[in-house]
Parts: structure tokens; C-alpha cells; sequence
């Protein structure tokens, strides 16, 4: 049985075994005459299907490695792939699951997309460049390992950044975005949590053999403060902002664990290198990136810490 280790194949012959006996007992138990042909029978139909499932285990330890998700994922802009189809997805070979799968010496399947949110896994995303088939058609029974970033883009994370922005020339003090929006994203993590576990539970019908990791997202904002004008965000919107990334992270963290599934912190490795610091110690770019990604994205250091975080976490 090609891929399969001795334990697993000790495993199925156990399995087989133990239906024999189970069969057995059922036939002694109910009280009617069952014949010997009819034992063997219903033994053999159990023991080759836990050798299926044994062989379908295995073939998945060797599968492929699936990337779905938002541009965290995508690895937007660092440099754009040019051979990923479609373009608009800025699907790049410096996203964190480009660097998993090639340090796993796995084959990988990347169907991440920029602006991609829940809808995106079972409906097709339109881009600027092309469509982005439905994310979920992409996994299969044999998969290895599945990468999950999404969320960000479901709670509007890009756009809130952008008001923010907005608001803080008209008022460069106290917290206007925070004042303009309120408890809404609250409400929208509360809305969003019950489609992440719905989510989830889809992706392990699909690949039921897979580990589902679900990536959070790093560090953006300073622990304390801002950095107006660079990233004009007034101080206390800066804090307002990070209270909810760490919301956010937490809901992703609550789902992931209820589903089975494993959630990597890729916080607490970025902490200390958010937009506001230097370009030679930052891991996220800010409002005017400098270098390629997207603004208030993970850059080339950024999304190789991920993976780093990624690899920790499936290799432990």
C-alpha cells in the first residue's frame, strides 16, 4: 500500500479484525439463525471498508496542500504571479502558503483571492482581472492540509481602515472613527462567527482526511498610539482599531477550536513590527507601502513569519 506507514496498515488490519468479531457477536445475539456465508459476508464488507479508509488516509498524508481565502492568503502584490489565473486574484509566490507548501515538499493548489470573503467559497468572485471560481471546488478526499485566512474582508477591515483615514484630517484628535461607527463591528463578528463554523464544517466534508488550519491575522497596530501623519490615524482610533483585530482573532480562534480544526496565531510573532515601525523592522505595510503589498498588508517579512507560524503549528 503505497504512502502508508506500518501503524497505519497494523491499524486496518485491527479494524478488520475487529469487525469479524463484532459480526459474530451480533449474529449470536439476536437469535436468529445466520448463516456462516452470511458472517463472512458482512465481515469482508467491513474490513475493506476500513481498508479504504485507511488507504484514503494515507493517500491524503501525500495530497496536496489547498490555500483558500482573502489577500492575506493571496499574498497580494509581492510580486503578483503572473501565471495565476485569474490575475485579479494577485496571487503571489511570497504568500505564507506558497512558502508552507514548499517546506513541506507538497504539491499546492492556491484558489486564495484578493477581496474575498465567505461568499467567495461557494460563488464565484468577480475581480478586476477575471473570475475566481467558487474557492471550495478546489478541494478534494486526498488533500493534506488545508489554509484557511478569511474574515477581514466580510467585516469591511479595508474600507474601515480607509474612513478612518478620512475622518482623522477633519478631526486629528480624540477618536472619530470610533465615534462614526460604534458598536458595528461588534454586531458584524457576532453575524460573521455562526458562517465561519458553517464554513468550516463544509471544508471537512470535503476533505474529510485534511488538517484544516485557520490562519489569524498579524500585528497591524502599535500596542500604544499611532503614527499620524505616516498612517494618519488618530491615536485613539489606532487603539480602537487593534481592540477589534484582536476580536476578531479571537472568534476565528473560538470557531476553529469547535470545529476541530487548528488556529495559528500569527499575532503574537508580528507583535512589535506593525505599520508604525521602521521599513527594515515592519512585517504590514501601512498607508503608503514601502514595498510591494498592499496597503495595511503582510509584507515579504510579514507573510514569511506567517509561515513560520503556519509550519510551527502543523509540524508540532
Amino acid at each position: 500500500m503505497r504512502g502508508a506507514t506500518l501503524g497505519s496498515q497494523l491499524r486496518a488490519c485491527l479494524a478488520g479484525a475487529c469487525a469479524v468479531t463484532m459480526a459474530l457477536l451480533a449474529a449470536g445475539c439476536r437469535g436468529t439463525t445466520v448463516t456462516d456465508a452470511a458472517v463472512v459476508a458482512q465481515a469482508s464488507r467491513a474490513a475493506a471498508s476500513a481498508a479504504a479508509s485507511t488507504a484514503a488516509a494515507a493517500a491524503a498524508a501525500a495530497g496536496p496542500v489547498v490555500a483558500l481565502g482573502d489577500s492575506y492568503a493571496a499574498g497580494a502584490l509581492l510580486p503578483v504571479t503572473k501565471s495565476s489565473v485569474p490575475p485579479g486574484c494577485l496571487r503571489s509566490a511570497g504568500a505564507y502558503p506558497v512558502l508552507v507548501a514548499r517546506a513541506l515538499g507538497a504539491p499546492l493548489i492556491d484558489v486564495a483571492c484578493t477581496s474575498a470573503g465567505i461568499s467567495a467559497m461557494t460563488v464565484a468572485q468577480r475581480t478586476f482581472l477575471g473570475t475566481n471560481p467558487p474557492q471550495l471546488a478546489a478541494l478534494a478526499p486526498d488533500d493534506r492540509l488545508v489554509l484557511l485566512t478569511v474574515s477581514g474582508d466580510d467585516m469591511g477591515f479595508l474600507n474601515v481602515l480607509r474612513e478612518c483615514v478620512k475622518l482623522s484630517f477633519t478631526r486629528p484628535w480624540g477618536s472619530p472613527c470610533a465615534a462614526h461607527y460604534g458598536g458595528q463591528p461588534d454586531a458584524a463578528l457576532s453575524a460573521e462567527a455562526p458562517k465561519v463554523a458553517k464554513l468550516l464544517g463544509t471544508i471537512r466534508l470535503r476533505a474529510p482526511y485534511a488538517r484544516v488550519v485557520v490562519v489569524g491575522y498579524p500585528d497591524l497596530f502599535p500596542s500604544s498610539g499611532g503614527c499620524w501623519p505616516a498612517v494618519p490615524i488618530t491615536d485613539e482610533d489606532v487603539g480602537y482599531l487593534r481592540a477589534f483585530e484582536v476580536r476578531l482573532n479571537a472568534m476565528l480562534a473560538v470557531a476553529a477550536r469547535d470545529a476541530g480544526a487548528t488556529f495559528v496565531n500569527t499575532y503574537t510573532p508580528t507583535a512589535g513590527r506593525d505599520f508604525c515601525q521602521p521599513e527594515s523592522v515592519r512585517d504590514v505595510e501601512g498607508l503608503v507601502p514601502g514595498s510591494l503589498a498592499l496597503p495595511f498588508h503582510p509584507n515579504t517579512r510579514g507573510q514569511a513569519a506567517i509561515a513560520a507560524a503556519v509550519l510551527a503549528a502543523v509540524r508540532s
